[in-house]
């Protein structure tokens, strides 16, 4: 009796299940904002138009959610790990939208990574979770999910506090706006019951905004700086060599990525239906068909002219904060995303938003994040006492983290051409695993 009142006063929404209309839409929101500072600051550092951005990833999302058959909850944003090699392609200052030409090479780059990711999926499919696992053990999806929680951390922790490069100083209201998002997301996620316990970041947000106007931190002359209805600029993408093998191979940094965020969903979503004594949710089962979605979301959203993408750890931490991952909650955030590419008001209204609200929420989110990497080891049971295992999680963190903060746009120098960071741990990761594992037998086949 006491177990089933219990799992009857338990909050929250497994995949199959939906809010009703209102808290859809407050729900889908909450994601929006999370996803929205993320996805505009790529569009602006690549060179790619910010309403095409944002467009391109609510549709990806919802062809994510369609190739998946609505079992897999996962937001489809704009990838900082394409960046660099974008850069390389359209010659993007931060803010300068590039030509549409040099887009639209870059476009195509993008695309065949997107293939990349489907033959991944289909292989895994083909070959099984057995095969799959010696290739991205828990000690190598683990470390990379940490890697990019804290890799996020500089970014969050600077631009809360409003740090100027040039001049080595911080804004003072910057710190109160982002420490009092922080302080009162922290407190809603952790005091608040029922459906205001799954609104923390938005509430958060709120809070951090209204603290904000005072402050002289929100701009609300940028509101009708368009017109009411504005178009996102599509570009079609163009065949080019160069931006082929630029931009390709990035696939191999978003796989382990992405493979990352399935196993974490996998826990979080099954802690959840244990707690609602409902039947286990197999999502890690469905990493090939996982990768294929990543893969289709990257042709679509390029093939109007977003930026590469992946799904958004950002949006799997507000998940997992909120105990809410409905499908249909994720469906109805790409429409609204959809949406607000073309009324400018209400993209602008967003944009009012400080960076230093944003990211006094991400110190929370990019923590996550970060700790999602140590849940997988743990749930995997990851022996850490074992020379392998040490190997494989210290070498990766060390690349990872070392050469984010240590080079430049955290791209790695060597041997003549610059590797990010991410993409490099990634790598070494994989292969020292694979290297370290011939002629050692699984403890499974010894016992």
């Amino acid at each position: 009796m006491a177990k089933n009142l219990e799992q009857q006063n338990t909050i929250g929404y497994l995949p199959d299940e939906t809010p009703s209309f209102g808290k859809l839409i407050l729900f889908a929101f909450q994601q929006v904002l999370v996803m929205f500072p993320a996805t505009v600051t790529v569009a602006l550092l690549s060179g790619f138009h910010v309403s095409t951005a944002i467009f391109a990833s609510g549709l990806a999302t919802l062809c994510f959610l369609f190739i998946t058959k609505g079992k897999i909850p996962l937001y489809y944003g704009s990838s900082f790990a394409y960046i660099a090699a974008v850069v390389g392609i359209t010659g993007a200052s931060f803010g300068e939208v590039a030509p549409d030409a040099l887009i639209s090479q870059a476009q195509f780059g993008i695309i065949c990574s997107g293939v990349v990711s489907i033959v991944a999926g289909l292989i895994v499919s083909r070959f099984g979770m057995k095969t799959i696992e010696k290739v991205l053990p828990p000690t190598v999806t683990g470390s990379i999910a940490l890697i990019i929680g804290i890799s996020l951390a500089g970014t969050a922790i600077t631009q809360a506090a409003g740090y100027d490069a040039v001049t080595g100083m911080a804004n003072t209201n910057c710190w109160i706006a982002a420490l009092v998002t922080l302080i009162a997301t922290i407190i809603f996620s952790v005091y608040l019951k029922g459906v205001w316990g799954q609104l923390p970041i938005l509430l958060g947000i709120v809070v951090g905004y209204l603290v904000s106007i005072p402050l002289g931190l929100v701009d609300f002359s940028i509101i009708m700086k368009d017109g009411i209805i504005t178009a996102p600029h599509f570009t079609l993408p163009k065949p080019n060599l160069t931006a082929v093998l630029a931009i390709m191979p990035i696939a191999i940094a978003t796989i382990p990525e992405s493979t990352a965020h399935l196993f974490q969903l996998d826990i979080y979503i099954n802690d959840l239906a244990k707690k609602k004594g409902k039947p286990e949710y197999k999502i890690a089962d469905k990493l090939g068909l996982n990768l294929i979605g990543d893969g289709v979301g990257d042709i679509i959203a390029s093939l109007f002219g977003g930026p590469g993408g992946t799904n958004y750890g950002e949006n799997i931490s507000t998940m997992a904060i909120t105990k809410n991952f409905s499908i249909k909650m994720l469906g109805m955030a790409a429409i609204l995303s959809m949406m607000l590419s073309f009324i400018g008001p209400l993209s602008n209204l967003i944009n009012t938003v400080p960076s230093a609200v944003i990211n006094g929420a991400c110190i929370f989110l990019f923590g996550v994040i970060g700790a999602q990497g140590i849940a997988i080891m743990i749930n995997k049971k990851v022996d850490m006492f074992d020379a392998r295992n040490l190997a494989v999680i210290s070498v990766s963190l060390v690349i990872g983290l070392g050469g984010y903060y240590g080079f430049p746009n955290g791209n790695i120098p060597i041997f003549g051409i610059e590797i990010p960071a991410i993409a490099s741990a990634a790598i070494v990761s994989i292969v020292l695993n694979l290297l370290l594992s011939i002629g050692r037998k699984d403890k499974e086949s010894e016992e």
